[in-house]
């Protein structure tokens, strides 16, 4: 038996391989965490039929679209505690119930406010499903080996749900009508209350301790006011609303924090950052995100307004990068199984992800293939370090706070994904404003979509000339963002190699080890005695 080395009188629960059972019950819990990504993009092609049918206003329209993103973000600290108290399984089969008695009223819903509900429960129950599935993950794999290939699969399916929206969304909506991209999720959802009580360990923190209501609220006024903030600025520019928005969420942030550290039973245990490797692996992670979502911005734009493609085939076209994202995590795992040092591995992860951003940084206004390659090398080589730091971190994590470490990694993708689109968004957006003819009409200067928009009432010769200085100044934006983007994962490579040296698979020292008894020797006589948790 191991020794916890964040709780040296916790011991770690023995390591056993896992057979058939853990692996089928890994593939039910898929099920949920697919759908949940998915639902971050499914609405992209159902928004037309939507308002058509509903006639939602614009400030309706857009809650519809982004208070999944926004309930699902603000709670997933609170949820993935509340998990490590009532037990992960629990939460995860009443999320997974309220997930699809949402996903039914979303799919009938006959007012926009009905609709808009019904979002705000599926965004509640995605923030119980994906801490618990990680969490779960955890606790099903004790084994190394395997949980490095299980959570490689956790990042991959992941990483294509968002994808894999976007394009069922589109085909639905294209054969039947705008609910049914709602009613997929309820076969998926029957099947893990089904299966899960069978095939899923319970698991739970023996001592919590009192669930620390004051920091719930303090958690969702830390994360919301900055995601909204960092999401609008870069369609809006660095509006003082949008800024006073992310300074009240830091604010509130620092409050967090410091209700954490004081509390007897805080929601998050500041136990977890005092593991070797989780700091690092929750800042690699979010600068990973920032990677991959401030492409996104870049490339789904792309495809639409300057190579002029339909939704839908944007949306197919963007299917292509994620065939190296099914390859990247299973190769990566093996390498390191095999030897490979992990912060030589995490180093090579951010390095072709540069080199991915790098080929962005060199396409023309007429570039299909350099684009969809260079979006593949940059999602296989970001997908590579995700999964070693989902890895890292939850090996160094005793499993009775699996579910709080799960939440505190996937706010930090959340808030590394806002911070990417704004960063990268504002430097293209800025290049574009530079680039776009001073003489252009006023909205055809704030936007490409503008620009095309006010193309479309100008005679031929005028909306030609317009469509190409507008389509070549957004590409010389996208070009110095991507350009920006490679410089900072560049960067990301440099800092992972030094700080990840001798985590080879994040495991914890055995009991008695030298290194064990002097880590645990330090912290208790440099630390007061840890609080009930």
């Amino acid at each position: 038996m191991t020794t916890n080395p964040l709780n040296p009188a916790t011991p770690h629960a023995p390591r056993h391989r896992a057979g058939r059972r853990e692996w089928t019950a890994l593939c039910v819990l898929m099920l949920p965490l697919l759908l949940v990504s998915m639902d971050v993009s499914v609405l992209y092609f159902a928004v037309p039929a939507i308002s058509a049918d509903l006639e939602p206003s614009g400030t309706q329209l857009l809650w519809i679209f982004d208070i999944y993103a926004f309930v699902l973000a603000g709670l997933l600290m609170t949820m993935g505690s509340l998990g490590d108290r009532i037990g992960r399984r629990r939460l995860l089969m009443v999320g997974a119930a309220a997930f699809g008695a949402a996903s039914l009223v979303a799919a009938y819903a006959n007012s926009a406010e009905t609709l808009i509900a019904a979002r705000a429960v599926l965004g509640i129950g995605g923030a119980t499903l994906m801490p618990s599935t990680m969490a779960l993950t955890r606790t099903l794999f004790t084994d190394p080996v395997q949980r490095a290939k299980a959570i490689g699969v956790w990042s991959g399916v992941m990483a294509t749900g968002v994808a894999l929206g976007s394009v069922l969304s589109g085909v639905l909506v294209e054969y039947f009508w705008w609910g049914s991209v709602f009613l997929v999720n309820l076969p998926a959802m029957a099947l893990l209350l089904l299966l899960g009580p069978f095939l899923l360990p319970e698991s739970r923190n023996p001592r919590p301790g009192r669930f620390d209501l004051l920091s719930v609220p303090l958690s969702m006024a830390a994360v919301l006011p900055v995601i909204h903030g960092l999401k609008e600025i870069p369609s809006e520019g660095w509006n003082v609303r949008y800024v006073m928005s992310v300074t009240v969420g830091l604010l509130f942030a620092a409050l967090f924090v410091h209700r954490q550290r004081t509390a007897p039973s805080p929601l998050v245990s500041p136990a977890l950052f005092r593991g070797r490797g989780f700091t690092p692996a929750l800042a690699l992670n979010l600068v990973a995100s920032f990677g991959m979502m401030g492409s996104v911005y870049f490339t789904t734009q792309y495809l639409q307004s300057v190579l002029g493609k339909s939704a839908l085939e944007a949306a197919l076209w963007g299917l292509l990068p994620s065939v190296l994202v099914g390859v990247a995590a299973p190769v990566t795992t093996h390498l390191v199984q095999r030897g490979v040092d992990r912060a030589h591995m995490v180093a090579a992860g951010f390095a072709t992800a540069a080199c991915g951003y790098g080929l962005l940084a060199t396409v023309g206004p007429d570039s299909l293939w350099p684009v969809l390659v260079g979006s593949g090398v940059l999602a296989a080589g970001i997908v590579t370090v995700l999964s070693q730091m989902t890895d890292l971190a939850l090996a160094v994590t005793p499993v009775e706070r699996a579910g709080s470490a799960s939440s505190v990694l996937e706010t930090s993708q959340e808030f590394g994904g806002a911070l990417g689109m704004a960063a990268l968004g504002s430097i293209g957006t800025a290049v574009y404003h530079h680039d776009i003819p001073a003489s252009a009409p006023a909205p055809a200067r704030e936007t490409l979509g503008g620009a095309l928009a006010v193309a479309q009432q100008l005679p031929a010769p005028a909306a030609e000339t317009l469509s190409t200085a507008a389509r070549a100044a957004f590409t010389s934006g996208m070009q110095s963002a991507t350009a920006t983007g490679a410089a900072v994962l560049l960067g990301a490579a440099v800092l992972a190699a030094r700080t990840l040296r001798g985590a080879r698979h994040g495991s914890c020292p055995p009991s008695g080890s030298p290194s064990a008894s002097q880590s645990a020797g330090n912290r208790a006589a440099s630390s007061r005695p840890p609080a009930a948790d």
